[in-house]
């Protein structure tokens, strides 16, 4: 807290500084004092904040992008010919059941659905999945810039491969001691052969948890379809909407899935990481990251790749319907496996920052209260008055490092590039919560945390890489998402082929239920392109063609242009290049007056220039034999405080 009564800002400690200036809600609108925050906490815990402004700064434009798109659908929603057809058609499309014991129902029930599908299916879309893709791979070259100019400010550019040492759990573990080619010092040493060993059998676990979190996703696919029976069973009003509960209450209990497995999986991998034995911090960290971000970006993605390119593939046609496990192949619901996967994003997404967020805020403070309660006990609450700053700081909550931060701002980057095209708004809400996320770790840092140990770290570690996947990922994942799930393409070819104002495109997607299942039933329509007999019809070999041509269009011109932006900016600003070409020059300068100056010494003068050397430092190395303390100590302890 600042000191009271109010002094000026000159007077305050580094740490009053931070609280003031930094973990403030008012500081909202300011920059971060990011050499304020690596004096008091360090390199690595300044990087993350330093990286975590960075990537909030680049969300507000793809924020405004992602906006505009999203009221362009809004427009595009009184203006949609295919969306007043099908409102207007009345009896006209009679859709087959959605389940065995559903019954048939009007297409034109679910305008309002189709009307909310066109705002996050639309030829927007398209266009904000191209910008995201080069947004991702622009706001990474960028970083690298950023980094590389705070790294070499903070003389960290080379931390990795000449300071850093090895861990002291490793050190304490080891089992033989080897020298070290560099230092020629003797070190721990671990078996690389066991090492890899260990990996191996470790990757072998990791496995076997994908093949859990498929299980549960499996569960919940069988548990909306089980849901969707029984509610259209019961005959009342809620079995209208038997699809729509089904998949929002399947949504819902994803969501506690996943939470509740990424705990067991990040304490798992944790004890496969400590038990391969890493030699330095870095790598340990490193592999320890991979293994948990593997597990929870399944853990996490499984269900939304599962209704973008998998659900209602493979459901068959009328009177052939294909099963699992005795029960019909889910299909989309009634406004399309888009809208779907907008909501599957929305509830996972919004709803993970949410519940991350109220934990991060009441979490530590109930843990402080707790300590308090407990340290506080009737008979020395009167002596609490006295205790000194440096006791109360103690007790407060150790800190636990950057590990689930980083992990909940990368999945979060997963989130806004992957499926950014069934979503338009996740850069809007992950600005809001970053907003909020920068404030709340800033306070917790500063407030509720122990003053950590200093590390130092030369850039972000393997977080950087994963996100350089994300991104390659991402530009497949859209690429793949418009063509066979959204239907820019289909409108796309019927414009051309047929009617450029989209007339009778509601039509032209519904086949007829085939002549045998018609012959028990009453004629109905799906969605698909087949005949009366169940085979495709040319348009779905022609529309198959095209959405093919257009992931190798698209993924080849998105790559192509992240390369071009990739050669264009260098990785260290041209200040920062010269800068660390001048330290050079300047070292090998001295290094080379240093080897001259000692080859032109005479025998004698090497003797002279050794003795002084050894009488200054021994003169040094005793103090000086008075009673006062040196006159600057005062000045250098004042200066501290």
């Amino acid at each position: 807290q600042p000191p009271t009564p109010p002094v000026f800002p000159e007077s305050f400690g580094l740490r009053q500084i931070l609280y003031t200036y930094w973990a403030t809600w008012s500081s909202w609108r300011h920059y971060q004092p990011l050499d304020h925050i690596r004096e008091y906490f360090g390199e690595k815990i300044a990087l993350y904040f330093a990286w975590l402004g960075f990537y909030t700064g680049w969300l507000l434009p793809a924020s405004l992008v992602g906006l505009v798109v999203f009221l362009f659908g809004f427009w595009l929603v009184a203006t949609d010919v295919p969306a007043m057809e099908l409102c207007d058609s009345g009896d006209s499309f009679i859709m087959c059941p959605l389940c065995k014991v559903c019954t048939q129902w009007n297409y034109s029930s679910i305008c309002l659905t189709f009307k909310a599908g066109i705002l996050f299916d639309n030829g927007g879309t398209v266009f904000f999945s191209v910008f995201m893709s080069l947004w991702a791979v622009t706001f990474l070259e960028y970083w690298k810039r950023t980094c590389s100019a705070l790294s070499h400010r903070w003389d960290c550019s080379e931390f990795e491969d000449i300071e850093e040492r090895p861990r002291p759990e490793f050190t304490a573990m080891a089992p033989m001691t080897m020298r070290n080619p560099v230092t020629g010092a003797e070190e721990p040493y671990f078996p690389e052969k066991k090492r890899l060993n260990r990996t191996l059998t470790g990757c072998m676990v990791i496995i076997v948890l994908i093949a859990v979190v498929l299980m549960f996703l499996i569960a919940i696919i069988l548990y909306r379809t089980i849901l969707r029976i029984v509610i259209s069973k019961s005959n009342n009003f809620l079995s209208f909407s038997a699809a729509r509960i089904a998949s929002l209450s399947g949504s819902v209990l994803n969501l506690f899935i996943i939470l509740m497995l990424s705990k067991v999986y990040t304490s798992l991998a944790n004890v496969l990481t400590c038990w391969e034995m890493h030699r330095t911090q870095t790598k340990y960290e490193d592999m320890f990251i991979l293994k948990v971000f593997i597990l929870k970006f399944v853990n996490l993605f499984s269900a939304p790749v599962y209704i973008a390119f998998f659900k209602g593939r493979f459901i068959g046609y009328p009177g052939n319907y294909n099963t699992l496990f005795g029960l019909r192949n889910e299909d989309c619901g009634a406004g399309g496996c888009l809208i779907e996967l907008a909501q599957e994003l929305l509830v996972i997404m919004v709803g993970k920052q949410l519940i991350n967020n109220i934990y991060e805020f009441i979490w530590p403070k109930l843990k402080s209260w707790k300590k308090r309660k407990m340290r506080l006990k009737e008979e020395e609450r009167e002596e609490e008055e006295n205790v000194s700053p440096w006791e109360e700081d103690y007790q407060l909550l150790l800190c636990e490092g950057l590990f689930s931060e980083y992990m909940e701002m990368v999945i979060q980057f997963g989130f806004i590039t992957i499926f950014v095209a069934a979503c338009p708004l996740a850069p809007l809400f992950a600005l809001v919560n970053n907003w909020v996320e920068i404030r709340l770790d800033a306070q917790k840092f500063v407030t509720e945390y122990r003053r950590p140990v200093a590390e130092r770290a030369q850039d972000i570690g393997i977080w950087f890489p994963i996100m350089q996947l994300i991104t390659h990922l991402a530009v497949l994942a859209n690429a793949f998402l418009i063509a066979f799930t959204s239907s820019f393409l289909p409108r796309l070819y019927y414009g051309y082929t047929r009617d450029s104002t989209l007339s009778g495109f509601i039509n032209f997607t519904l086949a007829t239920s085939p002549r045998n299942y018609s012959g028990q039933n009453p004629p109905c329509r799906y969605r698909g392109f087949m005949d009366q007999d169940g085979k495709y019809l040319p348009e779905f070999f022609h529309l198959l063609a095209i959405r093919l041509a257009f992931v190798i269009v698209f993924e080849h011109v998105v790559f192509s242009v992240g390369r071009l932006i990739d050669l264009m900016v260098p990785d260290v600003p041209e200040d920062v290049e010269m800068k660390i070409k001048r330290e050079h020059y300047m070292a090998k300068n001295a290094l080379a007056e240093n080897q001259s100056l000692g080859k032109s010494m005479i025998d004698g003068e090497k003797d002279v220039l050794s003795r002084d050397l050894r009488q200054r430092a021994s003169g040094a190395s005793r103090p000086p034999q008075t009673d006062s303390p040196p006159p600057n100590l005062t000045d250098r302890t004042t200066a501290k405080i």
